[in-house]
């Protein structure tokens, strides 16, 4: 009974792996998470804050990598036969909240992805965030054979201290 009271809740864990290994209280919606990827090719999220939308992008992520010891005993084990590993493009655009200008935000995404230009090479004429990511899902694909993960977690967070200004939002619209 007092192992029972001892539970560990993940208030503000929001990485899957962290959750798992730490053997944090985790509700199993596996089985879901297994039904979107086999079902749907592009998919939009819109929940309140603290809803767990970014658990669910980490979840989302270690799926995709093929991190099968994570998933030991959850839901999904049942139905997914493959734990195939793909290449995963995972932006969480709360890194750039707080930009007040589209120069600011350009140049933090082009930091962003930064690292995965070092995976997939950088071509020159890259000098957007839109162009090099394109770039980097093209390359991605090619150099690995298969499709690409693309998971973009808070994407609104750069927009939402500029509401105030329309023509900075527009600027900024934009760069995204």
């Amino acid at each position: 009974m007092m192992e029972q009271m001892k539970r560990k809740y993940p208030v503000g864990i929001q990485t899957f792996e962290r959750l798992i290994k730490e053997g944090f209280v985790y509700v199993d919606k596996t089985d879901l998470v297994w039904q979107l990827v086999h079902y749907a090719t592009f998919v939009f999220m819109s929940r309140p804050r603290r809803f767990g939308k970014s658990l669910l992008t980490s979840t989302l992520d270690s799926y995709f990598k093929g991190d099968r010891e994570l998933f030991e005993g959850l839901k999904i084990m049942s139905v997914e036969r493959e734990w195939t590993h793909y290449p995963v493009i995972h932006l969480d655009l709360s890194v750039a909240k707080g930009q007040d200008s589209a120069k600011d935000l350009r140049e933090t995404l082009m930091w962003m992805m930064k690292p995965l230009a070092e995976v997939y090479g950088r071509e020159d004429d890259e000098t957007t965030p839109g162009k090099l990511l394109t770039g980097l899902i093209h390359r991605a694909q090619e150099m690995s054979g298969r499709q690409v993960a693309v998971i973009i977690d808070e994407y609104d967070a750069p927009l939402l201290d500029v509401l105030h200004d329309q023509a900075t939002l527009d600027a900024m619209r934009k760069v995204m």
